[in-house]
């Protein structure tokens, strides 16, 4: 998939920047192989190729669809990672469907956003992660990622929260869950959650739930629950 501004109904779409380098240069499409479009807000469309130059494709539309979001929206508040396994569990949740991923500062997180151009530079990578993984994922939707938030900013969302703990009594498989609005997914750092941040969301009406008998990596537990979440609700229909 080519991410463009806007997918049109009909007509002329040209792929350049980027894009057009990756299709052009990389991707080598030639005139009248049919590629697929996004805008990362709900459409996509099969445009055939009419012309190739360096750095820089012609496209046609031939058809167009738009999916409308999701009824149910599962927003994963990622605990802050150490290396590459933030960008992992963005990459990982947004293939596996998320809708918008907001980043935690946790009290054990090692990783440590501060405010000002290295905090915006991690922001960044999360954002650029998300964006090519719903691009590979040939997405309709491409997630938001927001700015980083504090565990009183998620207790405030007003939305039902899931937190994800190993020890908790009730498993995902079987917990009520809602079959519209807002559904955050809390994902702790490696270090766990503090009994204080579990006392704030559950405060906030959070329930923490278990996946299984094991222990998953921050940086793959959003992704395995997402795929629980998609078969037992009206996500994957």
């Amino acid at each position: 998939m080519f991410w463009v501004d806007a997918v049109p109904e009909a007509g002329a779409v040209v792929l350049d920047g980027p894009e057009g380098r990756h299709a052009a240069d990389v991707r080598r499409v030639r005139p009248g192989e049919v590629v697929l479009l996004g805008d990362g807000a709900g459409t996509r469309a099969r445009a055939e190729v009419t012309e190739v130059a360096k750095g820089r494709v012609g496209t046609t539309v031939l058809e167009r669809r738009h999916d409308p979001a999701p009824v149910l929206r599962v927003v994963l508040a990622q605990a802050l990672a150490k290396g590459d396994r933030g960008e992992l569990a963005v990459e990982l949740a947004t293939e596996a469907g998320v809708d918008a991923v907001v980043p935690w500062r946790a009290e054990r997180c090692v990783a440590r956003w501060e405010d000002g151009p290295r905090g915006d530079k991690a922001l960044a990578r999360w954002r650029t992660t998300a964006r090519e993984a719903a691009k590979q994922a040939r997405r309709a939707w491409s997630p938001e990622v927001t700015p980083p938030a504090s565990t009183r900013d998620l207790a405030g969302r007003g939305a039902d929260v899931l937190l994800l703990e190993a020890t908790a009594d009730h498993s995902l498989a079987t917990v009520p869950l809602p079959d519209r609005g807002e559904l955050v997914l809390v994902v702790g750092p490696e270090g766990g959650v503090t009994d204080d941040e579990r006392a704030v969301l559950a405060g906030a009406g959070a329930r923490e739930v278990r996946m299984g008998p094991g222990v998953v990596r921050t940086s793959t537990a959003a992704a395995v629950a997402l795929g629980a979440l998609g078969a037992r609700t009206a996500r994957w229909g």
